[in-house]
C-alpha cells in the first residue's frame, strides 16, 4: 500500500542520518511525496524545513511536492505561503507550480 510508504521513507532518512550517508535535495523529494500521497502533510512540512536546516537547497520540485502535500491536507494557507517564498527563495515556478497552487485553492473552496 503506498499510503504506508511514507514511514519508511522517514526511516530510510533516519538509517541514513545514523549511517553518515548523505542525504540529497532527492531524498527528501520522494519523502515528501511520500507523506503527500499519504495525507500527512504536517510530515511532509517537517520534511521541507529539514531540508533547509541540513543545508541543502530546495529547488521548484521540492517546493511542488510539499504545496501538493498541503493540497491533501486542505491547507491552502500553508500552500498560499510556499508558494509566495519561492520568488524571495529564487526558487524558478513552472506550470505544476501554479497548477498545485489552484488546485489546492479550488479544493478548499477559496478559488
Amino acid at each position: 500500500e503506498k499510503a504506508g510508504e511514507w514511514e519508511a521513507s522517514l526511516q530510510l532518512l533516519y538509517a541514513m542520518a545514523r549511517g553518515r550517508l548523505e542525504s540529497t535535495t532527492i531524498t527528501y523529494i520522494a519523502a515528501i511525496s511520500a507523506c503527500e500521497v499519504a495525507g500527512k502533510w504536517e510530515k511532509a512540512l517537517w520534511l521541507f524545513g529539514a531540508m533547509a536546516l541540513s543545508q541543502l537547497e530546495s529547488n521548484t520540485m521540492s517546493y511542488n511536492a510539499t504545496i501538493s502535500a498541503c493540497e491533501k491536507g486542505s491547507e491552502w494557507e500553508t500552500a498560499l505561503q510556499i508558494f509566495s517564498a519561492m520568488p524571495r527563495s529564487l526558487v524558478e515556478l513552472n506550470m505544476i507550480t501554479f497548477n498545485a497552487v489552484i488546485s489546492t485553492c479550488e479544493k478548499c473552496g477559496k478559488w
